[in-house]
């Protein structure tokens, strides 16, 4: 037998191989649907009535359909007439379209020299650019409904890659022929990893999660947990210099995710830089809630949470005045504390604080917007009335496709076709560190904030028989915003400055709404831009900055030094009111569902 007809053989028995096994997968998914059929909701985004809008907008206007039709025919033509004189050996024949600028897709060779695949690739983007302006002409003026138009238009046109199907990807077959198809056997084994057939879901891996554990080589800054209630511990960290400043340094992180996207690994922890820098930091760590906690909402939250922080950390460290910092949605509920304090003529126990791609003002949140309308939030409200919380699954779902591309279809293709497991990477293994909402509160919230805008309206919101007004924080903030945002966009950040009335600075980080936070200057990543004015027009102030390489961190110790007050001796944590629980990073970071 030769060696050819060994690998067509070997190829063969590890798709039957291959085939077996999806087949009983199939047959167990298909149980676990029928058993669950009468809980699932068909179309819970609504992408179904979404479609059916583009289906009316052509019917009633032919003509327009036509016309694009004839423009689509008219490049194809063009790219079938440009194949064909490559075929007969010009190389002098310019791609009638290319993909964009950063588009990682079509990296490989061979998607650029193989005459096969370029035409492939070609056709591909030229479909993708006809749907696109298709779908962005059915609603000609801006709002929610092309907005939510031309993102599951993009979804689609995402998910059609042809480098998301094994047979049409040069990657994935090189490396079936390479490996006689044992990286498709890997791959179907990597899918039974990922699939539960007890409830029929199924997460893709993003990186190997047995490499991390927190405490362990993520939040693992040592420090104590010196308070706990039913919602939060409050961590204090230890020192790493004999002198600290005076004022204490509270961050409030986002409920949403655990804490720990700021203390990471040590090279790269934002926790571990400030005490090097000797400040005394404390943080909350949000619990990850259950169903016995349904009826905690935004009340709860700030008062359980960051009210409670707040003393805890002026009775432990003896301070009358702290500084406090809030990180995204940490960031929207620090906003409400102080506006509470403010209110009730306490805004005096906080010096300062710093805001880290913060939203107050909801008018142009980005394409989260996307998941919030009133049909959308029927559904949700449904399903967190039956489980008492919103899965943390969804959510980080919803996140992950507002970056299809990088966060879904990548690990597709590494994991599932090319046989691949995932790279040990923290950052990720956070990602799918997922956190439960409460139903109270994350309804609240959608409401309140996307629905309504009502935290920019004086006295619109009210929590702890408070009514909200965040024009009364006179305090000096810092407001940091990450350019390429896609949660946070920076515009929407930068309008935080039109509602705080203290002094402000706001600064611009390169990257987006992790690594533009997540970037300490021995990285030498990124720039960051900078200018003291503050027009009312974000573009107006972006056109007047400096951009400056590197890490906005010393930008922001530069502001914040000089608002802590001197050195005094070092605080140890659980030497003070308040005695150590448990070593850092706690309990509650570790519960997981």
């Amino acid at each position: 037998m030769s060696e050819n007809e060994t690998d067509i053989e070997k190829i063969s028995e590890n798709i039957m191989e291959m085939t077996a096994e999806f087949q009983k997968m199939a047959h167990d998914f298909m149980e676990t649907q029928n058993a669950q059929v009468s809980d699932i909701e068909t179309d819970p985004m609504h992408i179904g009535e979404t479609l059916i809008e583009l289906t009316k907008y052509y019917s009633s206007h032919p003509d327009r359909l036509i016309e694009k039709q004839m423009t689509f025919w008219q490049d194809y033509m063009t790219l079938w007439q440009n194949a064909s004189r490559k075929m007969m050996g010009d190389d002098t024949v310019e791609p009638v379209i290319e993909p964009a600028h950063g588009d990682k897709r079509f990296k490989d060779k061979e998607w650029q020299e193989n005459q096969i695949f370029d035409f492939i690739k070609q056709s591909y983007l030229l479909t993708a650019r006809s749907l696109a302006e298709a779908a962005n002409e059915t609603h000609p003026e801006k709002g929610h409904k092309k907005d939510k138009m031309n993102f599951f238009t993009r979804q689609f046109i995402e998910a059609m890659s042809p480098t998301n199907f094994a047979l049409t990807n040069p990657e994935v077959i090189r490396e079936t022929i390479e490996s006689k198809g044992q990286n498709l056997v890997k791959g179907l084994e990597n899918v039974i990893r990922d699939y539960n057939p007890e409830t029929g879901k199924f997460t893709i891996s993003m990186t190997d999660n047995e490499k991390f554990e927190p405490g362990r080589n993520v939040a693992s800054t040592p420090g104590k947990v010196i308070y706990r209630n039913e919602l939060i511990e409050l961590i204090q960290y230890n020192p790493t210099t004999e002198k600290q400043y005076k004022k204490p340094l509270l961050i409030v992180p986002p409920w949403i995710n655990k804490f720990y996207i700021l203390d990471l690994r040590p090279e790269n922890s934002l926790v571990k830089w400030l005490t090097d820098k000797g400040y005394s930091v404390f943080i909350i760590s949000w619990r990850n809630p259950d169903k016995s906690m349904a009826d905690l909402g935004m009340a709860d939250y700030m008062r359980l949470g960051t009210l409670s922080a707040i003393d805890t950390v002026r009775e432990a460290t003896g301070e009358k005045v702290i500084n406090t910092v809030g990180y995204c949605i940490g960031g929207t509920m620090l906003s409400c504390t102080l506006a509470h304090l403010a209110a009730k003529d306490t805004l005096d126990q906080i010096g300062c604080s710093t805001f880290l791609v913060t939203q107050v003002d909801f008018s142009e949140a980005g394409e989260l917007t996307i998941f919030v309308d009133e049909k959308q939030m029927v559904d949700m409200e449904e399903t967190m009335a039956k489980q008492g919380f919103l899965d943390g699954k969804t959510m980080s779902n919803t996140f992950n496709m507002l970056r299809a591309n990088d966060l879904i279809w990548s690990f597709v293709i590494n994991n599932y076709m090319r046989g691949k497991d995932p790279f040990p990477f923290d950052l990720l293994y956070w990602n799918g560190d997922n956190t439960r909402l409460t139903r109270a509160c994350h309804s609240q919230y959608l409401k309140e904030m996307y629905l309504k805008n009502n935290l920019v309206k004086p006295g619109a919101i009210t929590l702890n028989d408070t009514p909200l007004d965040l024009t009364k924080i006179t305090i000096p903030t810092y407001i940091q915003a990450a350019h390429t945002d896609h949660i946070c966009p920076w515009k929407s950040v930068y309008k935080d400055t039109w509602n705080f009335a203290g002094p402000k600075k706001f600064m611009l980080a390169g990257s987006g709404h992790i690594a533009g936070v997540v970037n300490p200057p021995s990285a030498k990543k990124y720039n960051h831009w900078q200018n003291d004015a503050l027009p009312h027009d974000a573009e107006e102030w972006l056109a007047g900055a400096k951009s400056v390489p590197g890490s906005w961190w010393d930008d922001w110790h530069k502001w914040l030094v000089k608002k802590s007050g001197p050195k005094v001796a070092a605080r140890i944590p659980g030497e003070g009111p308040f005695k150590a629980i448990e070593d850092a990073p706690g309990s509650y970071v570790k519960i997981r569902y």
